[in-house]
């Protein structure tokens, strides 16, 4: 009889075993298709968006949904670091990494700004390989990180890191430069660009989920996350087979960017536009490879409205990172404040890229002072009310606020800078604002220290206070200098 009961044990255990089996098997079959599912939807939606007002007809839409394709591919890269540097460590030790993270994160602007930006000036032939190369470069990288994170080799996998990021901004500046050549003429450029950067929030924020089941799928910890990295790298080199599709018109040989040049000048100028478009072009060949951009006041203007914001942003991604890990909301749980955190970051992106498409570019820089006013009206209010709906609503603002002020600000520089030096000023400004965002998040970490809430969002709202104020009596002081020069122009 004992016997026999020790079998019937046994084979209930293993009957046990056999269906929590099928359970995690069914579970895991769900997660994927789940995955595939948001994956599927995702793609059409940005299919037919890419396609609308003549973009399938000149091939921008092909570009949109190569660039979505890379942003799809980079949210695994993101979510794989973010579980082996930020979760999987105690408070005290994430914030370390998350510090050198930051860091990091400058190094490749310092490649960016006085070397990619300046180069693509010049470039006129090649871009459809660069677009590609950089998306390969980044799945071999991707590849090698999932090695490194699963044997814990952080020696490995800082530089590779460090090169994604790197492939990352080159991929960007060149899009942006090869952008205008596929314009159709029913839309601005400005529309164009905020429906690239709608179609790579999608996916961004679709491969975050799909990432996140993927590595809920396959384990905890490092396992999970090479894991995450070794899809990533498959979609890289799928995303890298569909840039193949970009039309030619990506490269435009010299004697057709000469004839351009002149016709528009001469649209522009008259009969003198000929010999002025070569004039341009020879002092574009004669400027020095790391020559620093000269700006106007206006392009200076609104750089500064847009580091500040970007100041703000990185302050309050970091800073409410650590203190929903660390500070008590009732029985909410860290991970469902962290959870909610990241749903205002990535509702705010598409809400604010939406409603800058829909106001195109009229009046960029009063659109810059009047986000200023709301963001740091709605910073002062949420530090009054402190609580975890005010943290969200305030990462919400100033996440739709990072993405309006960034939309003006290409308005302003595409309307502005000359396209002889764009991609210069292009890369020189996003620099400018990478720094504003890491030395925001730099603040955010230290400020993290004291564990309290209300204390980050005072500082927080006290500095847009004081920038908005700083912003508006320089614009002042340069409209009071320009009275006179106007005046004695009249008479």
């Amino acid at each position: 009889m004992g016997d026999t009961g020790t079998g019937e044990r046994a084979r209930r255990a293993g009957r046990s075993v056999y269906t929590a089996s099928q359970h995690a098997a069914k579970a895991g079959v769900a997660a994927a298709r789940a995955g595939a599912a948001a994956a599927s939807g995702a793609g059409r939606v940005v299919h037919r968006m890419t396609r609308a007002s003549g973009a399938g007809r000149t091939g921008l839409s092909n570009l949109i949904e190569l660039t979505a394709a890379g942003g799809f591919a980079d949210a695994f890269v993101a979510v794989a670091l973010a579980g082996s540097l930020f979760f999987s460590t105690s408070v005290n030790e994430a914030r370390g990494r998350a510090a050198l993270a930051l860091l990091i994160t400058i190094a490749p602007y310092a490649i960016l700004a006085p070397l990619i930006g300046p180069l693509l000036d010049r470039v006129k032939q090649g871009n459809r390989y660069i677009l590609m190369g950089t998306l390969l470069a980044r799945g071999l990288l991707c590849w090698g990180m999932a090695g490194a994170v699963q044997y814990n080799d952080t020696v490995t996998l800082l530089p590779a890191a460090f090169g994604v990021l790197v492939l990352q901004k080159a991929y960007g500046v060149t899009r942006a430069a090869v952008t205008p050549r596929l314009l159709p003429s029913e839309i601005t450029l400005v529309t164009a660009n905020a429906r690239s950067n709608l179609a790579s929030l999608i996916a961004t924020s679709t491969g975050v989920v799909v990432a996140l089941g993927v590595d809920k799928v396959m384990g905890d910890h490092g396992t999970g996350a090479a894991w995450v990295l070794r899809v990533g790298t498959a979609i890289y080199l799928i995303a890298t087979v569909l840039g193949l599709r970009l039309p030619d018109r990506v490269d435009v040989r010299e004697a057709n960017i000469t004839a351009a040049d002149d016709q528009t000048a001469a649209a522009t100028n008259g009969t003198g536009g000929r010999g002025r478009g070569r004039a341009s072009q020879s002092a574009s060949a004669r400027k020095p490879p790391f020559a620093v951009p000269k700006v106007g006041p206006v392009v200076a203007e609104a750089i500064r409205a847009n580091a500040s914001i970007r100041l703000f942003y990185g302050f309050m991604i970091f800073f409410l990172a650590f203190i929903l890990r660390s500070e008590r909301f009732g029985h909410i749980h860290d991970t469902v404040a962290l959870a909610g955190l990241a749903v205002a970051v990535a509702a705010g992106g598409m809400l604010g890229t939406g409603i800058g498409s829909a106001l195109r570019s009229r009046s960029p820089q009063a659109m810059m002072f009047v986000i200023l006013a709301i963001a740091t009206s709605i910073a002062i209010a949420c530090a009054v009310l402190f609580g975890l709906w005010s943290i969200l609503a305030l990462m919400l603002v100033a996440a739709i606020s990072q993405t309006l002020v960034k939309v003006d600000l290409d308005s302003v520089l595409q309307r502005e800078i000359p396209e002889e030096t764009r991609s210069s000023t292009f890369a020189f400004s996003e620099t400018l604002h990478q720094l504003a965002l890491v030395g925001g998040g730099l603040i955010g970490l230290l400020l993290s220290l004291t564990g309290s809430g209300f204390a980050g969002l005072t500082v927080a709202a006290i500095g847009l206070a004081l920038a908005l104020c700083w912003l508006v009596l320089a614009r002042r002081r340069r409209l009071l200098r320009a009275q006179p020069a106007s005046a004695g122009t009249a008479r």
